[in-house]
């Protein structure tokens, strides 16, 4: 048999009514989602159960929801004896994976959270962008339209999510210009994402520096499960270097492909979503076709799951 992975999805994959099942069925979860509304001081439980949906959407609610709910989920399942052989998450999905993994606990990671997603509000206010995502064109001609694109102003690759779809970032004229070559050179469809701000660009360079300062100001632990990290696509080789990962993050692409196709050639064949929705197993599959793809965040998905399992 295969190794197993946990991974955990990033902003886009919240949903009302997330965790609201979790809550009244495992102790563990409500104690988590109640510890959050404390260290954050909002109402983040009551935003995750009956939104409204817009309010969800503000980066400072759903940041710190889909960590929540993410951990709590892996959490239930470690708890039943289902642990992975690595880890992975996907952009602020990488922050929960480390928290899974031992490098800090849920009190520190929310704290991170929280700062993360202010300090990427407040730098998309005083550097605005946008971002859009590139259907059915080759990552590597992705690349040669941003670059051709930055005469207009900067542009870059921001999410290699699979094959077919790549996600670029910058100065809205640089996007632009960018998705009108990319349009003129083939790509099936593009389309601009209602985002706030161009994430995963030099336009966060201000949010990079200062979350840097704020990372290496927290004691890491080792790491009890590898994690392999959105910059490098690699296995994280040690906990000393959490603080440059997690800040270059904000500013480099995910190599979303890169890592899934790593995990695969390590021997892993079976990829478990832990947390809302499930847009990761659809891009998982699209880049490795041949493995097992699982998304669990319900309690029905647990039962089955368990079910499944024997």
């Amino acid at each position: 048999m295969g190794k197993t992975a946990f991974i955990f999805p990033g902003q886009g994959s919240q949903i009302v009514g997330m965790g609201k099942d979790l809550y009244g069925t495992y102790p563990e979860a409500a104690r988590l989602f109640d510890m959050a509304d404390r260290i954050l001081d909002t109402a983040l439980t009551s935003v995750c159960f009956e939104g409204p949906e817009d309010q969800l959407k503000e980066t400072r609610f759903t940041q710190p929801a889909v960590f929540t709910h993410s951990l709590i989920v892996a959490g239930i399942l470690a708890e039943a004896g289902f642990y992975p052989d690595c880890v992975a998450g996907h952009s602020l999905g990488e922050l929960a994976a480390l928290c899974f993994s031992g490098a800090f606990s849920f009190e520190n990671g929310l704290s991170l959270v929280r700062e993360r997603g202010r300090l990427m509000s407040d730098c998309a206010v005083r550097s605005p962008g946008t971002m859009a995502a590139v259907i059915g064109m080759d990552p590597g001609l992705v690349r040669a339209v941003c670059n051709e694109a930055a005469s207009a102003g900067i542009v870059q690759p921001a999410n290699f999510n699979s094959p077919v779809q790549i996600v670029i970032s910058g100065s809205r004229e640089g996007v632009v210009r960018a998705m009108e070559i990319a349009g003129q050179k083939g790509a099936k469809r593009i389309i601009e994402l209602p985002v706030s701000g161009a994430f995963h660009s030099p336009l966060m360079e201000d949010a990079s520096v200062s979350f840097r300062s704020i990372v290496e100001s927290v004691a890491f632990d080792s790491l009890k499960i590898p994690v392999y990290a959105n910059v490098t696509a690699e296995r994280v080789s040690s906990e000393t270097d959490i603080p440059d990962l997690l800040s270059r993050q904000l500013t480099h692409p995910v190599r979303w492909i890169e890592i899934i196709e790593n995990m695969a050639a390590s021997g892993v064949t079976r990829f478990i979503e832990t947390g809302p929705g499930k847009i990761l197993a659809g891009l998982v599959k699209r880049i490795v076709p041949q493995v097992e793809t699982i998304s669990i965040g319900t309690v029905e998905d647990i039962n089955a799951f368990k079910i499944q399992q024997g």
